[in-house]
């Protein structure tokens, strides 16, 4: 496992800026709003041919038992405690504040090896405060500019040092044999499955993820829009390897008014596109609200897979009956993923998460199916036997064959003497009878028509 690097100081001194730069992503909310950051995200870098993995993480402040800002810091605290290098960062341009020495003392008493940065160093504004660095007691700082790239060099080699690693040398005689027998020597890595946990605000999102993870990984509270960011976790399901998002609470376009939470849904969307299987989650008492349909059918459209997953679910009393009023009513009211997956699930109580990730799991598989073409076309053949197409201006339209291209989600293509003379109830019928034929519950069908001539067809 690669060395854990924390980077932590003061809000807005530029951390996520500089988890950006050494990650060479854009993974993390960048703004000028101090506290954007909330919860600790993680990314892969790589430095001088060394893997390395970053810990952004929330600004270090003074802060009430039990606010919000506290249990930030606390998220802070848990990241230095399981960091092998710590980046304490400063704003040179500020100089040294008061709550970067508090600060500095918490993490020299934690005694993890500790590389002092000076940001925003460009320029001359910086040069006063990189020498008041110097009274922290954390050794000489390294000047840098996150946001302009200066000083990176300076930096990894620093960190490279502190871990006692020495910088790989590329293009050496022989490093092509090592390379080649170091990875069939490994066993193959499968690709983690990406999650996203997605809804409305407060529906419980972070509480469900650290009940999966079993730690306090991300904030939770009462207050709604805890989450700002989506932050993605690495953990191991039952052999399974996964990845899992965290994201921020979607609400409708016209209730977004600032400028945190402009940042925080377009991460989230962002998060959906990236994902493999969304799990979209809805509170028991207020289920398949007008805003949950909507992020709903906003996953089915990016083509990913959909579980629907209901929280809360000890404080439902008949749930026999509530549980068949919410299959009627997704059935009803998702018809274009028709048969989609509903999980009951307490993340609270920690309740329902192996069939829930069970489930998850089964709609990746689903997700990734191929079906054989023979086996296309004898469904094809009984299903324009049971409902003919309709006739376009006299003439009967002909759907000749059909295939399978791609997975991820299924998409079929059939071919056609007229592609656009097929209603869409009838592509709904080939859709929906597709579906029911080769078991596709809870994942978007693509069906495209093409015009073309039978390539089995004899001259």
């Amino acid at each position: 496992m690669p060395p854990t690097i924390a980077i932590v100081g003061r809000p807005n001194v530029g951390k996520s800026t500089l988890f950006n730069r050494l990650t060479a992503t854009r993974a993390a909310l960048v703004s000028d709003m101090p506290g954007l950051t909330r919860d600790r995200r993680e990314g892969e870098a790589e430095l001088s041919g060394h893997a390395v993995r970053l810990v952004d993480t929330a600004g270090l402040e003074e802060a009430a038992p039990g606010s919000i800002a506290a249990r930030m810091r606390a998220q802070s605290e848990a990241a230095i405690a399981h960091a092998d290098l710590v980046l304490f960062l400063l704003d040179a341009r500020d100089g040294v504040m008061p709550a970067d020495a508090a600060f500095a003392r918490a993490v020299r008493q934690s005694g993890r090896p500790v590389i002092l940065v000076a940001n925003k160093c460009e320029g001359r504004a910086g040069t006063d405060g990189f020498y008041e660095a110097f009274q922290l007691g954390l050794g000489e700082p390294i000047a840098i500019s996150a946001e302009h790239g200066e000083g990176i060099a300076d930096l990894a080699e620093a960190i490279l040092a502190a871990l006692g690693l020495k910088p790989k040398r590329k293009g050496r005689k022989g490093d092509a044999a090592d390379a080649t027998e170091e990875s069939e020597a490994a066993p193959a890595r499968s690709l983690p499955v990406r999650i996203a946990i997605v809804g409305r605000p407060n529906v419980g999102k972070s509480t469900l993820v650290n009940a999966i993870l079993g730690e306090e990984r991300m904030i939770t509270g009462p207050e709604p829009g805890l989450t700002r960011d989506a932050v993605a976790t690495d953990f191991d399901w039952k052999g399974r390897a996964v990845r899992l998002f965290d994201t921020a609470g979607l609400r409708r376009k016209a209730r977004i008014t600032e400028t945190a939470e402009k940042l925080s849904a377009s991460d989230a969307i962002r998060a959906i596109r990236f994902a493999e299987v969304v799990v979209v989650l809805i509170d028991a008492e207020h289920a398949f609200e007008h805003q949950d349909l909507t992020i709903a059918d906003m996953a089915a459209e990016e083509g990913r897979a959909l579980v629907i997953a209901v929280n809360k679910w000890d404080l439902v009393a008949d749930r026999q009956r509530k549980l068949k009023d919410l299959r009627e009513t997704a059935e009803e009211r998702l018809a274009q993923v028709s048969g989609v997956p509903l999980v009951a699930v307490s993340a609270l109580a920690g309740q329902g998460l192996d069939r829930l990730m069970a489930q998850v799991l089964a709609s990746y598989e689903i997700w990734n199916r191929r079906i054989p073409t023979p086996q296309l076309n004898r469904w094809l053949g009984e299903a324009l036997e049971r409902h003919a197409p309709p006739a376009s201006k006299g003439r009967r339209v002909k759907i000749r064959y059909m295939t399978q291209p791609s997975a991820r989600p299924p998409t079929f293509v059939a071919f056609t003497s007229q592609p656009g003379a097929l209603p869409k109830a009838y592509l709904r019928y080939l859709t929906n009878s597709l579906r029911h034929a080769f078991d596709l519950p809870g994942v978007p069908i693509r069906f495209r028509l093409r015009k073309g001539a039978n390539p089995f067809a004899k001259d």
